[in-house]
Formats: structure tokens, sequence, C-alpha cells
């Protein structure tokens, strides 16, 4: 069977037994103490501590995941960041006998003899399940393994929730199927506490179900990913990581994350520009994640539509990720290869912390990349000393921008503002501000459809990219520049506001989908004080002036696109 067929096959049979069929949640998960969405049951977690669901007390869903931990070992036949989870739920349903029998039934209806499974086989805290092992025994099942705390036991997803011992199931030496047992609550200090209601939280990996129903000898050689892989020819490591990683970067663009040097962005910019260094390796021409990008929606988008909606915003952003690095790659490797060399003709084994900052903060490249490079030689990094030259020059640049501008350091962090002295300070903060009413002017002549892709402020102009589909009239600038000047020359306030996140998103303030925001937020007004006439307002961490006329003359210089569905504006202030 194809993946789109043992998917629906799933669905279908759940379905039958009593089961609402759940969409696939955002990668951007609703628990903030993590990064993706890693698990099937993360949007049910509440309805495991007793929250009333929406859908019953029986679901199933094929949850799109996406898994940092093994980012590193992806390139071997098994492991990868993103991947699918089928998954069926019981929030105080049924229990372990209905769950393990589900399982056996709906492997015997596609053909999947079961090689063997295992059961949690007990610790200090937790007894051994004694009644999984009856269940499966009168299913027939002759091979039951006991496994410890680190193989037979989940959870929680986040620092605390539910969770508990599991039974997994093998076929061909490879687990299928977890079916998680929550029985228990863990807190944020590892105490475990028995739970009110009891849950089922199963996950089967579509890819893993795929490579056993197809019989292929790993995951990277189903119908998920051959479409993916025939395009690159070389190294079978170098082309499952490009495979992965291409993947990965799609479904991340598609729920809106855009790259940037934090949190999720900064993951999706990571395995991009790894994507490209292992393209590099084979010989692989610039620009050539664009097709395989295009492969990957080809692949999915029956099950996921919204990638093909989305592919022109997609592309364009892995095209600028691409470009962006291309030039820091190209000096980072030189520079790599000159100290490795250095290194060797000393007769030491390892890259010292102040080295790897040097190529991060000179060239831009990624203390990542030449851990990896590092390994690939033989070579060792002081990965403690990194952090140490990292969290230092931070300290300095923080303080050195705080004593100027009253402490908005962290800002210069994310690489949006550029500048040197004060001078350039002044200059960026006041291109910063102009920045704001920019966007703002924008949506009020383009329609609120303009959302920010993303900006760059140096002390020479400011670049400003935002979605729109077509190429602007000399009308249209003309008005959007008017209006930011007529702020100008009516001299409006700006302050910010300290409000928790929520309140600032319900009093319908500018924000980033793809950022992680702290519960108390600042918001930035820019407002006549005469009328209370609110023209821009926006989630920001600053600086900025304090009134408008501060800014000077605006003026646009240039428009023109930045890929498809994506245009961009270069402006200064006079």
């Amino acid at each position: 069977m194809t993946s789109n067929e043992l998917r629906q096959r799933f669905l279908d049979f759940f379905e039958k037994k009593g089961h609402k069929i759940v969409p696939s949640s955002s990668l951007v998960p609703q628990d903030s103490s993590v990064l993706f969405t890693s698990a099937g049951m993360q949007q049910f977690k509440p309805y495991f501590l007793g929250e009333r669901s929406p859908y019953g007390k029986k679901v199933a869903s094929s949850q799109k995941c996406f898994r940092t931990s093994d980012i590193d070992e992806v390139g071997d036949e098994r492991h990868l960041t993103f991947f699918e989870m089928l998954g069926n739920f019981s929030f105080g349903d049924y229990f372990k006998q209905e769950a393990i029998n589900y399982a056996y039934d709906f492997l015997k209806e596609i053909g999947l003899p079961i090689q063997y499974v295992s059961v949690f086989k007990g610790d200090k805290q937790v007894p051994k399940d004694e009644e999984s092992v009856k269940i499966w025994k009168k299913l027939g099942v002759k091979k039951i393994k006991g496994a410890g705390r680190e193989d037979n036991f989940w959870g929680p997803t986040g620092k605390e929730g539910p969770c508990g011992p599991t039974t997994e199931i093998y076929i061909n030496d490879t687990e299928i199927w977890n079916i998680v047992f929550n029985e228990y609550y863990q807190d944020d200090k590892g105490k475990l506490t028995k739970l009110k209601q009891k849950g089922v939280d199963t996950g089967m990996g579509l890819e893993r179900l795929a490579m056993v129903s197809q019989n292929k000898k790993n995951i990277f050689e189903t119908d998920l990913f051959s479409k993916i892989t025939k395009e690159i020819s070389g190294q079978d490591r170098a082309k499952r990581i490009i495979a992965d990683h291409v993947k990965g970067a799609v479904f991340l663009i598609a729920d809106g994350i855009l790259p940037s040097n934090i949190e999720r962005g900064y993951i999706l910019r990571r395995i991009v520009r790894r994507a490209i260094r292992f393209g590099k390796l084979l010989g692989l021409a610039s620009g050539f994640l664009i097709p395989l990008a295009q492969k990957v929606v080809d692949i999915y988008k029956d099950v996921y539509p919204e990638l093909l909606s989305k592919q022109p915003d997609i592309l364009t952003v892995i095209q600028q990720e691409d470009e962006k690095f291309g030039k820091t790659l190209e000096k980072g490797l030189k520079e790599f290869e000159k100290l490795a060399i250095k290194i060797e003709n000393g007769g030491t084994a390892g890259i010292g912390g102040n080295d790897t900052f040097m190529l991060y903060e000179t060239y831009g490249f990624p203390f990542e990349l030449t851990k990896e490079l590092a390994k690939e030689r033989g070579m060792k990094v002081n990965e403690k000393a990194h952090k140490e030259f990292e969290e230092r020059h931070k300290e300095i640049s923080r303080a050195g921008f705080e004593g100027k501008f009253g402490g908005h350091g962290l800002l210069l962090d994310t690489g949006e503002l550029k500048a040197a002295n004060q001078e350039e300070l002044k200059k960026v903060t006041r291109l910063h501000t102009a920045t704001h009413l920019l966007q703002a002017a924008l949506r009020k002549v383009l329609g609120e459809e303009v959302h920010q892709a993303g900006s760059d402020i140096t002390v020479e102009r400011t670049r400003f990219d935002f979605s729109f589909g077509r190429k602007l009239t000399s009308e249209e600038l003309k008005k959007t520049e008017d209006l930011v000047n007529g702020v100008i020359s009516k001299d409006f306030k700006v302050e910010y506001k300290e409000t928790p996140y929520e309140e600032a998103i319900r009093s319908g303030a500018l924000y980033s989908k793809r950022e992680k925001y702290p519960s108390v937020v600042r918001v930035y007004s820019v407002f006549d004080e005469n009328t209370k006439e609110v023209f821009s307002k926006e989630l920001c961490g600053g600086p900025h002036v304090q009134r408008a006329s501060e800014i000077g003359r605006f003026k646009i210089i240039k428009e023109e696109s930045s890929g498809a569905g994506i245009r961009r504006i270069r402006a200064v202030v006079e």
C-alpha cells in the first residue's frame, strides 16, 4: 500500500471504532514549554488531565511532528526530524484491553504479522505491567520482552504532564507502534502521582509503517522519500540529510516559521543551511533545494493542501536563505580549512573556543557546522569555551548598547539592526520606527492581507519584505510614502506599554506568529495625542524615537520582487 492508503486505512479503522478523526495541529504548539509539536498527544494534553474534550472521549489523528533531538543523527537509516504520527487516544474511556486489541486487529487487517512486543518490567516507583502481558498472551503473541523505564515508559511532553508505562509492537525488528497507558502525572521535579482519569495515547510512525508494509530496507526507500532522493545523486548519508531537512523546512515554513537566530527560526535556519552544506559536498548546483521542496509539496499536497497554496512563500523563503548562506558558506569553509591545516600541522587534535567563535562572529559560520566538520576530520571542539566566548560577547554588546539607548540591547542579537557607534544607532533607531509606520501605511493602502516577511535595517536604509502578490503602482507607492510623512509632520507620539501577551493580541496589535513571546510584552503605539488616532500598534522590543518628527523625511527608493508572493521596499530617512 502507498503511504496515503496506509494513513487513510488507519483513520478509517478507528472511525469505525467510534473515534472522532481530528486534523493535525500546527507544528507550533499551544504548549509554551516546547518548541515544536513532537507527538500526536500534544494537542490533546488538556483532555488527559480532565478538561472536557470537544471531540468526545475517543479520537484519532495523523499528526505532523518535528523533533530537534535527532538532527545530528539524521543520515542513518531511521532517524528523522519531520515525520507523521498515527495515533488513537482515549480520555477516560477505554484502556489496556481495548487499546491492545485495536492495534492487533488493525495490523492483522493490513496483513502485517507482529514479530514480538515489549512491556514495562517495573521499577521502584511503578509496578510491572502484568495486565498487558496477559492480554498479549491471550491474543497468541508468544514473544513478549520486558524493558525498563528508558524503553517502556513514556512522557511527559514538556516539563510536566501525563505519562505512563507502554507496550511496544515490533515487526521485522522495527518498533512500529507505541501504546502508552497514561496512569500518572509527573510534575516538574519528576514526582509521579496517580491520575484521576486513565487515558490511552498511542503513536505509530507512518514512515516506519510504510517501510515494513512496502518491504523496504529503510524509510528513505519508501514513497514518502523516493521522489526526493531519486533527484539527488551521491553518498547515501548526505542524500538522506538533504531529503529529511528539505521536508522539515517545507512544513515549518508552511506553519509560519521563518529563518532567524532564535528558537524555532534558528532550528529552521540550521536544517536549511545543513542541507545546503551537504548539497555542496555532493556538488549540487546553487538553488538545488527549490525543485526538491516542490517534490515535497507534490508528495503531501492531497493530505496537506495548505502546502500547495503556500508553495510560493515556501520556495521564496528557501531561496532567500540559500542566497544568504551561499556567501557565508564559501568564506567560512575557506577559513575553516586554513584553521584545520594549521591545527593538524601543529599536532593538536582540538579547535579552541576562541577559534570557533571567530568563525561564527567574523564569518557567520554556524558553530554546529564547525563541530560537524571537525568531527569528520577527527578533531574535537571545545563547546563549553565557545559558549563562554559567546556569552562574553553578548554581555559586552548589551552593556554598550544599554548605556546609549536605555536597555534595548537584546534587539541587536537578532541581527535586525546594524550599527557600529552612537551616531549610527541614532540613525537606525529613526529607521526602525519608520519601518513600523511603513507596515501600517502599506496595510492601509493595500489591505490587511499585507504582513511582514522580513526586515533588515542598516545605517543607510531600511529594507522591508511583505506579503503581496503583485508590483505596486506608482500611485500606491506615493500614497504609502505620503501617509508615513503625514504622521511625521504631525509629530505623533511614540510610546510603549507593558501588557500581558494575550491582552496585547486581543487589542489588535500586530505581531509575528513565528516568534515566541514572553507572558508580558511591550506594545509600541504611534498615535495623535489630540485625536487619539492610533496609526501603528505592534509588539516590539524597541528601540524607537519618542516623537515621529525625530524620524525626518521618509522616502521610498525602490520597490521590487523578493520572490513569489513577496515584495520588497527599500527606504531612507533624510
